[in-house]
């Protein structure tokens, strides 16, 4: 079952990232869980959103997903 987030969830996350410096896509994907758990304020939803993250933007759509929206382009999902 995929876990729903809001879109403020999804702000306050991507502002705890900005504020531990992962402030790029390769950051991002670079971060494992010992860095996850380093994070201040970190919650378990939260690590479920930056696993979600990841998986976006290695799909190149997190845009989309941050919005809300799909990719029209994709084929498969």
């Amino acid at each position: 079952m995929k876990e729903k987030f809001t879109f403020q969830q999804k702000t306050k996350l991507l502002t705890k990232l900005f504020d531990a410096g992962c402030n790029t896509e390769k950051k991002l994907q670079q971060l494992d869980m010992e860095s996850i758990l380093k994070i201040p304020g970190i919650t378990i939803p939260d690590m479920s959103l930056i696993i979600e993250f990841q998986k976006q933007t290695k799909a190149n759509k997190l845009f989309s997903y941050l919005g809300g929206g799909t990719d029209e382009q994709s084929g498969t999902e």
